[in-house]
């Protein structure tokens, strides 16, 4: 049972996970068994929803009328959100 429930902070690092891929089987069980005890997680699931979505949407947006972003540009984003996940 132990290894079901996870804290707060490995239940935000599956739901970044999820985002980008999917999750296993078990990494899906952990995450829906401390979401229903943790509303905190369940409202960064939210948040995190709207920011991928809000970031997709722009950078389509951007795209479309620069053509590709620059490579600098893109590493530059990539870094600023290696260093919020690294502050967790």
């Amino acid at each position: 049972m132990k290894k079901l429930l996870n804290s707060c902070q490995k239940s935000t690092e599956l739901i970044d996970k999820q985002l980008s891929t999917a999750l296993t089987t078990t990494e899906r069980m952990q995450l829906n068994a401390h979401k229903a005890m943790c509303k905190t997680c369940n409202s960064y699931e939210k948040q995190s929803k709207i920011l991928d979505a809000a970031l997709s949407k722009w950078l389509s947006i951007s795209n479309s009328k620069k053509g590709k972003m620059e490579a600098t540009k893109k590493q530059n984003i990539i870094t600023a959100i290696k260093n919020i996940e690294t502050t967790k």
